[in-house]
């Protein structure tokens, strides 16, 4: 952000994390990151109404509020992000904010969407000939095609539409299907909807032709002509002033992202932790994380076998260590409720109002962030050094604490290094007991503030 007197680059987000939620919300107002409405939004905490929510689910008796952030420092093909996330867990964000910040000193991520297109599928069985099904299928192509748009011309008036039909014959033992997949251009949606009444729209015609029956037709959250790559290269001399350090953490991030590749045990939680940062922002703008995490876990398994979904290299002649995520991202920035929820709608203007294939490389991104995040802390200091400050912060509101209590209560439990619910209580309870051991009663008032104080606890007690 430049400074308009002295037109020189500042830092808006140093220090922001030390800021309270209304300063740092008047930060992204100053700054022109989210406009004068949304911003009444966040600072009120205007959430999706009960009666809103009431007619988006079943039985509704409330709704249910989860943290939302902001991570800084994303460059993604040359334009610069603050992405809204929304999570519980201790760490993320800060962990992403960081891995962000050092990837952008050395470029930001590029990311590369060659289609964005959704499939659903037809499964047949009982079918008298299975070759001549597939025949007729192919013979009638332009039929199918023409009947699914019919089923939902909305889509064909936006420019989308049904676009293809392939099939494959799938048997195991006495068990065969014929199963006719659709591919269809959804625009800006997430597609679900549109794939379901297209697919609804041309059994009877497939069942006729095919002289068959079926036994589904559903959209794939497999979104494998959805795919989005976001690389980066990042400098090694970045993670630590000595060379040789800085050296062994490129090459131990390099051999963490095979360990990956090569132990499903490894495998699983290396994924989860990209999705830590994938699912935060899909939650925050309104979009099935669900999905998302169906279909990528799916792709993590393409090979046959269940993979860490990153590649980290290490060029050792270039001294460059290079990222490399690749995952379905069928997101949208229309439709279900994206429209509905004011802090959705805030998220999206913090973003810039994206459309589809720009946000879905904003969270692959940030997925790769995430990840490289993770791996350096696990080669070098360990996971639990960043996660146990925000831990013990959890721990001391969990206890009790209030907001000028908070800081106190973290810094005993780390130098306590017995970072626990217990603990944290016992931190609180002496912390409280010194409060009034240190005032001197020098007049009336004081007197009036600890019978105000001592009311206060025994209510709370009570």
């Amino acid at each position: 952000m430049k400074n308009s007197k002295t037109g020189k680059t500042k830092n808006i987000w140093l220090g922001f994390h030390k800021k309270d939620r209304l300063e740092r919300i008047a930060i992204l107002k100053e700054n022109n990151i989210i406009n004068s409405e949304f911003s009444d939004v966040l600072e009120n905490n205007i959430n999706l109404s009960c009666d809103t929510a009431g007619q988006m689910t079943e039985n509704n008796i409330g709704t249910f509020a989860l943290p939302l952030g902001t991570a800084p420092y994303f460059i993604v093909n040359d334009i610069e992000y603050i992405v809204p996330m929304v999570t519980e867990e201790p760490s993320v964000i800060a962990a992403c904010s960081y891995a962000a910040k050092l990837i952008s000193k050395s470029g930001g991520f590029t990311v590369n969407i060659e289609s964005r297109k959704m499939i659903g599928e037809v499964a047949l069985y009982d079918i008298p000939d299975f070759d001549k099904a597939v025949e007729n299928i192919m013979k009638n192509k332009n039929d199918i095609l023409r009947i699914a748009d019919e089923s939902y011309p909305s889509i064909v008036a936006r420019g989308g539409g049904a676009e293809n039909i392939e099939t494959k014959i799938i048997k195991e033992g006495d068990t065969c299907f014929l199963v006719v997949y659709l591919t269809v251009d959804v625009k800006e949606a997430m597609g679900a909807n549109i794939l379901n009444t297209m697919l609804e729209g041309i059994k009877p015609l497939l069942e006729d032709i095919t002289g068959g029956k079926s036994l589904m037709a559903i959209l794939s959250n497999y979104a494998v002509n959805s795919l989005v790559t976001s690389t980066c290269e990042i400098d090694p001399g970045l993670f630590s002033n000595d060379k040789v350090q800085a050296f062994n953490i490129a090459k131990k991030i390099e051999m963490a992202s095979k360990f990956s590749k090569m132990d499903i045990f490894r495998a699983a939680t290396h994924n989860k932790g990209i999705f830590n940062g994938i699912d935060a922002v899909v939650i925050a703008t309104g979009n099935d994380w669900r999905a998302i995490e169906a279909g990528g876990h799916a792709y993590a398994a393409k090979d046959g076998k269940y993979c860490g979904l990153t590649e980290w290299t290490f060029d050792e002649e270039n001294n460059i260590l290079r990222g490399k995520l690749t995952l379905p991202m069928p997101v949208a920035s229309v439709g279900g409720s994206i429209g509905l929820n004011p802090t959705v709608k805030a998220a999206f203007n913090i973003l810039k109002n994206p459309d589809a294939k720009t946000l879905a490389g904003i969270i692959v991104s940030v997925g790769l962030a995430q990840n490289f995040a993770a791996l350096k802390a696990l080669v070098s200091t360990g996971i639990q050094k960043g996660h146990m400050k925000l831990q013990a912060r959890s721990l001391a509101l969990f206890a009790g604490a209030e907001n000028e209590e908070v800081d106190i209560v973290v810094e005993k439990l780390l130098e306590t290094n017995r970072i626990n619910s217990k603990n944290a209580k016992k931190i609180l309870e002496k912390i409280r007991e010194e409060e009034f051991k240190i005032i001197e009663i020098t007049d009336f008032d004081y007197l009036a503030d600890i019978k105000s104080y001592i009311l206060k606890r025994s209510t709370k007690d009570d």
